[in-house]
């Protein structure tokens, strides 16, 4: 997973509220059976509709997704925070978000921001207005910068640290092989042990 500090870039501008997986990642294409290659298929049913924002080629090549309230809820299919990512997004702004896919998004370095439901209608009119207006989102600052003004946001401190060291879970433990290794030799001889790595 690539470290995540600094984000800067243009918006897209999802003006909905309760987006559930379902609509990020249709049903029909979870049975791939590689990670990868999602990220044609995300919004797959309402890019249907010529008007969606994502067929406007004025947004073509904008990172950051700005939504409405309860984004990710749903089930808890993994597959839409890699679509959004394979799509280009690194962010995803909203009020608020299903946990379950906030913590997902998190596992592969796609950073999520709440902010308060008006400043996120007003980044989505900033956006709609303005499609080249620029972000810039600060994760160890914690501060989204907009023409608008700079906003805080809170972060687990956890997944912070996580987020900008680029660790994933396996990562994670591998950073403790060591004292895994350690504990391993001196469990008693009667007990399995681990394959050797």
């Amino acid at each position: 997973m690539q470290p995540v500090t600094t984000i800067t870039g243009r918006m897209v501008p999802l003006d909905r509220a309760d987006v559930d997986t379902d609509q990020i990642m249709p049903k029909q294409y979870l049975k791939r059976i590689a990670r990868t290659g999602f990220g044609e298929f995300v919004f797959d049913d309402w890019r249907a509709d010529p008007d969606f924002v994502l067929n406007d080629e004025r947004y073509e090549g904008a990172n950051v997704l700005v939504t409405g309230p309860n984004f990710g809820s749903g089930s808890s299919r993994e597959h839409a925070p890699w679509g959004l990512q394979q799509f280009g997004f690194d962010a995803v702004i909203a009020p608020s978000f299903a946990d379950i896919f906030r913590n997902n998004c998190a596992n592969i370095g796609l950073l999520t921001v709440e902010l308060p439901p008006e400043r996120c209608k007003e980044l989505v009119a900033l956006a709609t207005d303005e499609p080249a207006a620029t972000i810039r989102i600060d994760l160890p600052e914690q501060v989204v910068v907009t023409e608008l003004g700079t906003d805080h946001f809170d972060v687990d401190p956890h997944t912070k640290r996580l987020l900008v060291e680029g660790l994933d879970s396996i990562a994670l433990t591998l950073q403790r092989d060591d004292a895994i290794t350690a504990f391993e030799a001196s469990r008693p001889s009667y007990m399995p042990v681990a394959a050797a790595r």
